[in-house]
């Protein structure tokens, strides 16, 4: 790494960091905690990092991504409450963190676009997040996820059929898309 500080190099992402990590999460307070988990390993493990052509951002959001997978594989692990009255409570927590401010693009969508992509598994949520809100390449979402490029091409065509089947099904009980019957 050249003489500049993590602080220069680093903190300009912390709002992209942060956006993909509330996606990721769908929870304000988690994707705070990873967030600040993402960075705090960075700083520690800045002089050991290369800058590249594509920049800190991926190597920011690689981290931030193997820091989400360990906070699931931990839940996982956990025994899930029982009593009814938490689980309500976290449930009414889990809506009112997913209605919210949406960053990037997500502020124009429409909500099924958003529930469309929340129904995705999270492998191929964070391809089309990637892809879609950050414009990452296919080389750079290979890099953040640690995954071969011919399994990121993959994951997005299977999300963007998947998303298409979903918005499909939506459109026609709306009546938003005509029965091909209807169309000839």
């Amino acid at each position: 790494m050249d003489d500049r500080s993590f602080e220069e190099v680093a903190l300009p992402h912390l709002d992209a960091v942060y956006r993909f990590a509330r996606r990721l999460c769908r929870d304000e307070h988690e994707a705070e905690d990873i967030v600040q988990e993402t960075f705090l390993k960075a700083h520690k493990a800045f002089g050991s990092f290369e800058l590249r052509d594509y920049g800190i951002k991926p190597w920011l959001l690689k981290i931030l991504h193997n820091t989400f997978l360990n906070h699931r594989s931990r839940e996982k692990r956990q025994p899930t409450p029982t009593d009814q009255q938490a689980f309500e409570q976290m449930r009414e927590a889990s809506e009112e963190s997913i209605i919210g401010t949406f960053e990037l693009d997500f502020e124009r969508l429409d909500e099924e676009v958003k529930q469309a992509v929340d129904h995705l598994s999270e492998d191929f949520r964070s391809v089309v997040l990637l892809w879609a809100t950050m414009e990452f390449s296919y080389q750079e979402i290979a890099e953040i996820l640690g995954v071969p490029v011919g399994t990121v091409m993959s994951r997005l065509h299977r999300a963007r059929q998947q998303l298409m089947r979903i918005l499909t099904d939506y459109a026609q009980e709306n009546r938003l898309l005509r029965h091909r019957a209807e169309l000839e």
